[in-house]
């Protein structure tokens, strides 16, 4: 796959098939959009799909964003679910401001070649969302290129959007998460070391700290599942501070279940399945090795089913 923050430049006789959007976690209304560039595409044709770096509210009220993906993350999903060319194009005042007309003609036509476009019903382009899909199907007729509106995808009568996944994730609801995105919610990161309390109470962790532009589930105890090199552990993680050794950074922390491999330094997949418990500060070592024996038992038992 062809990775670019730049506006790509499709040459002829090459030609694109083309979804834009967001796509924020990649959930599965952006994957029914990919499938259907990648159902239309022909031969000598190429699947493009054509976000923002910045998502465009942010960029206006200068707030930093927190994301589902990782631009890295991102990625590597686009990449396995076919894309050939993933453009993170800068949102920058001058394409803020660029009328909807032009952004098709120099974008869409003079860049692109595009020969199909998939978008949702709820699309919007150009400056104060002037352009729509039905503007976008009414200037492929004269550009010629075919345009196809998707119906949203549904969670019984609601609208799978980044926004609720992001609610549903804001609960701690992992599994219903895991349902709207059609894969299981994950951070990854290098393994560092940590106080290696773990260790001194008999439950060694692999200890992580995600990017800061990572959204988190909330603070607690998780069932998890880490992909490390080309193994996959079961285990159990904490997302927080760990208050009872008042630690000052947000990290993850994970038990692996049947691991006792020296793995600092590796690049590790933590994948949420299911909250367990809210993160507590307990009043000794002994009171949290217990606890966290017990959500051992519980996490190998969820995998048992």
């Amino acid at each position: 796959m062809i990775y670019t923050t730049q506006i790509p430049h499709v040459k002829a006789p090459w030609k694109s098939a083309v979804t834009l959007g967001k796509f924020d976690g990649l959930h599965r209304g952006h994957q029914k959009l990919i499938e259907c560039i990648r159902k239309n595409k022909k031969e000598q044709w190429q699947t493009v799909v054509f976000t923002f770096d910045v998502p465009p509210r942010s960029h206006m009220l200068h707030t930093p964003p927190k994301f589902l993906l990782t631009y890295e993350e991102r990625r590597t999903l686009a990449e396995e679910f076919g894309v050939d060319i993933l453009a993170e194009c800068p949102f920058t005042d001058e394409l803020m401001h660029m009328e909807p007309e032009q952004f098709v003609k120099e974008y869409l036509v003079e860049r692109l070649q595009t020969g199909f476009v998939a978008v949702g019903p709820d699309f919007r382009f150009g400056y104060e969302r002037r352009g729509n899909p039905q503007m976008l199907a009414r200037l492929g007729a004269v550009y010629g290129f075919g345009v196809q509106i998707l119906e949203k995808e549904k969670d019984g009568e609601r609208d799978i959007s980044s926004t609720y996944v992001r609610e549903e994730l804001e609960k701690g609801n992992i599994e219903k998460v895991n349902t709207l995105l059609g894969y299981p919610y994950f951070t990854r990161g290098e393994i560092v070391h940590g106080r290696q309390l773990g260790r001194t109470i008999g439950v060694p962790t692999a200890n992580l700290i995600p990017p800061d532009v990572k959204k988190l589930p909330p603070n607690g105890v998780y069932i998890t599942q880490s992909l490390i090199g080309n193994r996959l552990y079961q285990g159990i993680t904490n997302v927080g501070y760990k208050p009872t050794v008042k630690e000052n950074f947000l990290g993850v922390e994970t038990y692996l279940f049947s691991c006792d491999e020296d793995l600092y330094g590796q690049e590790a997949e933590v994948r949420f399945y299911k909250y367990l418990r809210p993160e507590k500060k307990f009043a000794s070592l002994e009171e949290l090795k217990e606890q966290l024996h017990k959500d051992v038992e519980t996490g190998r038992s969820f995998f048992e089913k």
